[in-house]
């Protein structure tokens, strides 16, 4: 086993719940290196991470690596969990047609009257109470006026 396996090998393992199913396949081609990895589908939201951080950590590393060894690397990340129903753009997005509230017709989910209900409320406590948003200002003001104390204090410091 490579240098480039063991590595990704070693900080996967790190981070999944079942190291043993971590498996790092290499293939040289055109490109590179390519690195595939596969993981127990319940721990590739871990390895992948919010928004894909955790896997483009991993591959900055693998660039750093790469750079060590005159070599370019890149990782695919095999989705091997099961088979996932393709996205619908209107169900996710509250700004276009659709959205929370239903569709363009009119037709609105049982299950989102709740919610609409909800924010419906939330709506009319923010327009009954204006008067309780001025403590509020003041208190940004007084904590504005600490922190330039403080950094006035920290100005006067002989470092």
């Amino acid at each position: 086993m490579s240098i480039d396996q063991q590595f990704v090998e070693f900080v996967v393992k790190s981070l999944v719940s079942k190291p043993d199913e971590v498996k790092v396949e290499r293939r040289i081609d055109e490109k590179g290196v390519l690195l595939e990895l596969t993981v127990d589908p319940e721990d590739l939201g871990r390895v992948i991470g919010k928004r894909g951080a955790t896997a483009q950590s991993i591959r900055t590393l693998l660039r750093a690596l790469g750079t060590k060894n005159d070599a370019r690397y890149n990782l695919k990340i095999v989705d091997n969990g099961p088979e996932r129903p393709p996205r619908d753009s209107s169900s996710n997005d509250s700004r276009g047609s659709g959205g929370l509230w239903g569709d363009d017709e009119g037709n609105s989910p049982a299950k989102d009257e709740k919610a609409k209900e909800a924010v419906e409320e939330a709506v009319a406590e923010v327009e009954q109470a204006p008067e309780e948003a001025a403590p509020v200002e003041e208190e940004k003001e007084d904590t504005f006026s600490r922190t330039r104390k403080e950094l006035a204090d920290l100005d006067d410091l002989d470092v």
